[in-house]
């Protein structure tokens, strides 16, 4: 049976504090708060840095026994290298050596994340999405490849556990049936990315659960969604956890055959951080689907 899980981006803001976060919560106390308001958060450190096996010990340990991080890629892999050469191999290693595997059942898909000006190159993503781990074992195996720029490496697993990617797309080269098949093949999900920025739109399913991120209504990640556009996510992503397309599908490449389709678990991130909405909104949408009896004050009162 497929679940939706909405979330947001992240959770250490400082235009949260008072309004999202009550007045007073210590700093250190703002994952747990976050965790119980939503059911699912995106790790963004590990895009800019290698964190520590202490930090995913300890951002497993403050959210609850049901709660699911995603984990942001590296951008040393996707912005830096790039896949042109070999190197990308100790990079990946590296990333999957750091700690995300103490987290043990709460780690959700990886989030790939490229660049505007990361154009599409066949050969290079598939050499990527070839060294992409699907299960734990896989990527514990990968990891122990890692070199001395991880200083305190976790290649330990609980138990081997499938793995999910996405990948998020930020340039018009990408708009092509050749990509799409790629993503089929190595079952990575393409990212639906709403923005107001002119990044691709897309909706085919190209793995077995759907990655969506909304990062904005009036600005780059600003601006709270409407009511009527609530209903349209909401309405979206329930078809897809059910084996649909939504109703204004919009594709690159045609939709696998009817009787190939199948409920998907959805992944929904609200990425409007900048002016506060996110978490609200997030919240709003899960009133929804039930997840939530009602929408969130913003007089940031405890959960």
């Amino acid at each position: 049976m497929s679940e939706v899980r909405i979330g947001i981006s992240g959770w250490r803001y400082d235009g949260w504090r008072g309004t999202f976060y009550p007045p007073g919560l210590a700093q250190k106390r703002e994952l747990e708060f976050a965790s119980r308001a939503v059911q699912t958060i995106e790790i963004n450190g590990t895009h800019y840095g290698l964190q520590s096996p202490a930090a995913f010990r300890h951002w497993h340990d403050e959210t609850p026994d049901a709660f699911v991080f995603s984990v942001k890629g590296a951008r040393y892999l996707t912005h830096m290298l790039r896949f042109r050469d070999e190197s990308a191999n100790v990079a990946c290693a590296n990333f999957f050596a750091q700690g995300l595997l103490a987290l043990n059942a709460k780690l959700g898909p990886i989030l790939w994340q490229f660049p505007p000006n990361y154009r599409f190159h066949a050969d290079r993503l598939e050499r990527f999405l070839a060294l992409l781990p699907h299960d734990t074992e896989a990527a514990r195996r990968l990891a122990a490849r890692h070199d001395a720029r991880v200083i305190e490496p976790w290649i330990e697993i609980d138990r081997n556990r499938p793995m999910r990617h996405a990948i998020e797309i930020r340039h018009a080269s990408f708009v092509a049936p050749a990509f799409v098949d790629l993503l089929r093949r190595y079952r990575v999900a393409l990212v639906v990315s709403d923005s107001t920025e002119p990044w691709p739109y897309a909706e085919d399913a190209t793995a077995d659960f759907a990655y969506v991120r909304l990062h904005g209504s009036t600005a780059k990640y600003a601006g709270a969604y409407s009511d009527a556009a609530l209903d349209q996510w909401h309405a979206r992503l329930k078809a897809w956890s059910e084996g649909k397309p939504s109703a204004d599908a919009r594709l690159i490449a045609p939709q696998p055959r009817a009787r190939e389709r199948k409920p998907r678990d959805v992944y929904c991130y609200f990425d409007n951080d900048q002016k506060t909405e996110a978490p609200f909104d997030a919240r709003r949408l899960m009133t929804r689907f039930g997840f939530a009896e009602e929408p969130l004050r913003r007089d940031a009162q405890a959960i």
